[in-house]
C-alpha cells in the first residue's frame, strides 16, 4: 500500500515536482575544501602541514587522485593525492561526529587502490608482489567539540573488538591544525562560516561576511582574495542544497506519516472485517448446533476448538 501511495500519486505539490532536480543539480559541485585543495599550492600546504618534516617535496611531486563523489550524493568533502610513494586521503566531517566515517575511509581507500592498479596496468594476479603507495588516512573534524575525541580511529577496534585477524585501517583525526597552518586556517573558516549562518541564515550575506572577517583575520586569504564571487557562489550552492534538502525531508516525512496513518486506518479496518467474519462464522456454527450437530464435528468443519465453540455457545441466545 505504500508503494502505491509512493507512486504516480494525484496531487503532487509544485515544491515536490521541483526539489529532487534542484538537489541533482547540485550533486557534483565541489565545496570549498575541495575547491581549495584541488590546486596544487593550497594541496602543497596541506602536506606540508600533514609531514612539515619534509622540505624538499613541490607542487610537481603531487597528483591528485580524488574520487569524483561516489560515496555521497552531495556535495563532497574527501581529498585523495599522490606524493612520493604516500597516497593520502582526507575526509572532512562537518557536524555531527559519526565512527562510521572510518568505514567510508575504507571504501575510498579501496577503490583509490582499484583506480591505480587499473591506471598502471598492474596484474593482481602476477607472481610478483606489487608496489603501492603507501597509505595515510586522515579525518578533519570541523564539528562541535564531544567527550572523548579520539585522536586515532580504527575500523577494527570501532567494528570489531579490536579483533586483530580481521582486516584494518587506521585515520588520523585532526581538529584545529597547528596556529596558522592551512588546516587550521580552514578550520577558523568552517568556524566563522557557522557563526555567521547563526546570525544571518542561510543567505549570501552570510557567505559574505565571512570571507570579509576571515580576510581581515588573514584567514585562507591568498585562497580568498581572488575567489571571492567563485567562493560565495559555491557557498550559495550549499544554501540552496541545505535548504532543498531540508524542503524534500519535510516532504518526505509529511508523505510517511499520511502513509503510516492510512496503513493502521487499513489495520484497523481489516481486524474489525476479521471480528465480524469471525462473528459470522460462530453464528452459522451455532445454527448448525441447534440442529443437532455436535461440537466436535462442527469444530472439523470450522477449524474452531472445541473450547472456543463451547465457551462462545454459552454466550448465545436462540437465533
Amino acid at each position: 500500500m505504500i508503494a502505491q501511495l509512493s507512486a504516480h500519486r494525484k496531487g503532487v505539490s509544485a515544491m515536490e515536482r521541483e526539489i529532487p532536480q534542484k538537489v541533482a543539480k547540485y550533486t557534483a559541485k565541489d565545496s570549498v575544501f575541495t575547491d581549495m585543495f584541488k590546486r596544487l599550492p593550497f594541496l602543497l600546504q596541506m602536506y606540508q602541514s600533514l609531514h612539515p618534516e619534509d622540505h624538499t617535496t613541490g607542487e610537481e611531486d603531487l597528483k591528485i587522485v580524488t574520487l569524483q563523489n561516489i560515496l555521497v550524493n552531495q556535495m563532497y568533502n574527501d581529498l585523495g593525492f599522490l606524493v612520493k610513494g604516500r597516497l593520502i586521503i582526507l575526509v572532512e566531517c562537518q557536524s555531527i561526529w559519526a565512527i562510521n566515517i572510518i568505514l567510508r575511509l575504507f571504501l575510498y581507500l579501496a577503490q583509490t587502490y582499484k583506480d591505480y592498479i587499473s591506471e598502471n596496468h598492474l596484474n593482481v594476479h602476477s607472481r610478483t608482489k606489487l608496489a603501492l603507495p603507501k597509505p595515510e588516512l586522515y579525518v578533519i573534524y570541523t564539528g562541535s567539540p564531544f567527550p572523548n575525541m579520539p585522536e586515532e580511529i580504527s575500523l577494527a577496534d570501532e567494528f570489531f573488538g579490536g579483533d586483530k585477524s580481521v582486516a584494518d585501517v587506521k585515520a588520523r583525526v585532526i581538529y584545529d591544525g597547528r596556529e596558522g597552518d592551512i588546516i587550521n586556517q580552514y578550520c577558523t573558516f568552517t568556524k566563522v562560516y557557522k557563526e555567521q549562518i547563526r546570525i544571518h541564515g542561510w543567505t549570501r550575506k552570510a557567505a559574505r561576511e565571512t570571507i570579509r572577517i576571515c580576510m581581515e583575520r588573514d584567514v585562507l586569504r591568498e585562497y580568498l582574495k581572488d575567489r571571492e564571487k567563485e567562493v560565495i557562489d559555491i557557498m550559495s550552492t550549499l544554501f540552496d542544497q541545505e535548504s532543498a534538502m531540508k524542503a524534500w525531508e519535510y516532504e518526505l516525512t509529511h508523505e510517511l506519516a499520511q502513509a503510516q496513518t492510512q496503513v493502521v486506518q487499513f489495520q484497523k479496518q481489516a481486524a474489525q472485517f476479521q471480528k465480524q467474519a469471525a462473528e459470522r462464522e460462530l453464528a452459522n456454527a451455532y445454527k448448525l448446533y441447534k440442529k443437532g450437530l455436535s461440537i466436535e464435528s462442527l469444530s472439523d468443519v470450522f477449524g474452531i476448538p472445541v473450547q472456543t465453540l463451547r465457551q462462545s455457545f454459552a454466550d448465545y441466545k436462540d437465533i
